[in-house]
């Protein structure tokens, strides 16, 4: 997966940690990293105008996670805000990058989150070339919202 590297410029995800992210102590519990770091790629692909919900229902191809990894560098506390800067990174044939680093009110950067999504076709679950319309989505300008999903 070294085809292109994603031109996208950074997104910023604004959040605050709830009470659901935490745990007894009221310090981030490490699995909600994922969940928080999925919620900005979500907010990031509908910026990119790709809506995760269409996309679902209508595109004839799925981008799950096949690999994932998180790096913790300090605690986040309920009530905390956070800014997760979402960028897209290498995108090759059939799948791409895309990398979750969350900042504490301060900017300082307390985690990252990298995910590595495939695409495949939702039928046969067959990994598939990317579509057109996910490729122009990461390696260009924000796109406008498409008409179809390819």
């Amino acid at each position: 997966m070294n085809d292109d590297t994603a031109a996208t410029t950074p997104f910023e995800y604004p959040t605050t940690i709830r009470l659901h992210h935490t745990d007894a102590a009221g310090v981030l519990y490490y699995a909600q990293q994922f969940h928080i770091a999925h919620e900005a790629f979500e907010a990031w692909m509908k910026a990119r105008g790709i809506p995760i919900g269409p996309m679902i229902y209508r595109a004839k191809y799925g981008l799950p996670v096949v690999h994932t990894e998180a790096d913790y560098g300090a605690p986040l506390r309920l009530g905390d805000d956070v800014s997760v800067t979402v960028e897209g990174l290498n995108v090759g044939e059939s799948s791409f990058m895309v990398r979750c680093v969350l900042h504490d009110s301060g900017g300082e950067p307390v985690g990252t989150v990298t995910t590595t999504h495939v695409a495949v076709d939702r039928r046969t679950r067959e990994k598939i070339p990317l579509p057109g319309v996910i490729r122009r989505a990461l390696v260009g300008p924000a796109p406008t919202p498409p008409d179809d999903l390819d």
